[in-house]
C-alpha cells in the first residue's frame, strides 16, 4: 500500500511541477522582395534592434487566430517601431521565435516574436 501511494504522490509531482513548453526559433529572410545590398564596405551603421509580439490563447482546441495571421501581427508590430520612413534605413538578420507553453489540449498559448536590426546607410 505504501509503495502505490509513494508512486501516486511522485506522479502528481511530476505532473504538476514540469513545465510545458516548447520553442521554435527560425532565422530566414522571409521577405519576398528583389532588393541587393552589398554590405563589403563600412558604408552603414547599425542603429537599433526592433521587436514585435503577437500572443494567442487556446481553450480546447478553440479559439484565437490562425497562425498565420499570428505572425503577421507580430512582424506589422515589429515594423511598426522600424522607422523607415525618410531615411536610408533598412531591416536585416531577422529571426523569428514561437513558444507554445500551456497543458495541451486543455489550455495552451502560442506566443510569437520577430526581431531584427535596424542599419542606417551613412554614404
Amino acid at each position: 500500500m505504501k509503495n502505490i501511494l509513494f508512486v501516486f504522490v511522485a506522479f502528481c509531482a511530476i505532473v504538476f511541477l514540469s513545465s510545458c513548453g516548447i520553442n521554435a526559433g527560425v532565422i530566414s529572410n522571409l521577405n519576398s522582395n528583389a532588393t541587393e545590398v552589398q554590405l563589403s564596405s563600412n558604408n552603414f551603421k547599425v542603429v537599433d534592434k526592433i521587436n514585435g509580439s503577437a500572443k494567442v490563447s487556446y481553450v480546447l482546441m478553440f479559439g484565437g487566430m490562425n497562425k498565420k495571421q499570428l505572425f503577421e501581427n507580430a512582424y506589422s508590430a515589429m515594423m511598426d517601431k522600424a522607422n523607415l520612413n525618410g531615411s536610408a534605413r533598412a531591416v536585416i538578420n531577422m529571426v523569428t521565435e514561437e513558444h507554445i507553453g500551456g497543458v495541451p489540449p486543455f489550455y495552451y498559448t502560442r506566443t510569437v516574436t520577430v526581431s531584427a536590426n535596424v542599419i542606417e546607410f551613412t554614404k
